[in-house]
């Protein structure tokens, strides 16, 4: 039976690519899940219920801006109200421009720093107190990058030109990587865990029209979002109860240090 069932998931970034897939695999997994998303959630909710429709499975939607404190606080204590727990959070939801140094405006530094960063900061805080710690338990998964990692992996989007993932998008990503670490050194005497994954090249909106140097990965394709969603689900069960703080790369070998 699985670890999962009856516990409840929170999946930001949840209406396509990784947190869809993220929420597909919690959810076949025995987990309630809830969507959260400034984007309609409804193909991700049909999936699941299509999947789980002989089972006990709950799927609850929030349109929500992780930005903003006072929806996170709300959208937390719905959540409570409803399940009365919960177990694991994944923090998903992300921007990434490409502009490079030269031209990076305000404006866009901001928004990446603002949604990758400060909405997982807002996410996990928010869960954690009081809620996971008065459980004595749960799960914060953050999804960074490879870019993160290594300042960016280049890609073209034509035969000529290269972009990478841009200033905003490395340092924020930088940034969840060592909140991880924080997070939990700071919450591993409550019970709760804090990882990260770090994906390499995955085919989501955000890579859509760019090929990225393959021939230089030890596996030779792109990742798919159901890769990513493999390593949520090993983090937020119980197989993962001694595992935290940890950077989980799932690149297809293109990070190997």
């Amino acid at each position: 039976m699985s670890t999962l069932k009856g516990n409840v998931s929170i999946i930001t970034g949840a209406s396509r690519g990784i947190g869809a897939a993220s929420a597909i695999a919690l959810a076949k997994e025995g987990s309630h899940v809830v969507l959260v998303d400034i984007l309609p959630c409804d193909e991700t909710k049909k999936t699941i219920s299509e999947l789980t429709e002989s089972s006990e499975t709950i799927v609850m939607n929030a349109s929500i801006d992780i930005k903003n404190r006072n929806e996170v606080h709300q959208l937390m204590k719905d959540v409570y109200d409803r399940f009365n727990r919960i177990d694991v959070v994944v923090n998903n939801a992300g921007t990434c421009s490409r502009l490079d140094l030269e031209n990076m405006t305000d404006e866009l530094w901001e928004r990446d720093i603002n949604t990758n960063l400060r909405g997982t900061f807002l996410m996990s805080q928010e869960a954690i107190y009081p809620y996971m710690k008065n459980q004595g338990r749960g799960k914060i998964i953050n999804v960074s990058s490879i870019s993160g990692i290594m300042g960016g992996p280049f890609a073209f989007s034509n035969g000529e030109k290269s972009e990478r993932s841009g200033p905003a998008y490395a340092a924020s990503k930088g940034g969840v990587i060592a909140l991880t670490k924080w997070i939990a050194k700071e919450v591993g005497e409550l019970g709760i865990t804090c990882n990260s994954i770090a994906p390499g090249p995955v085919e989501t909106e955000i890579t859509k029209g760019l090929n990225y140097p393959l021939e230089n990965q030890v596996v030779k394709r792109m990742g798919r979002p159901e890769d990513i969603a493999g390593a949520v689900v090993y983090f937020a069960s119980a197989h993962s109860d001694y595992v935290t703080g940890e950077v989980l790369k799932v690149c297809g070998g293109s990070a190997i240090g």
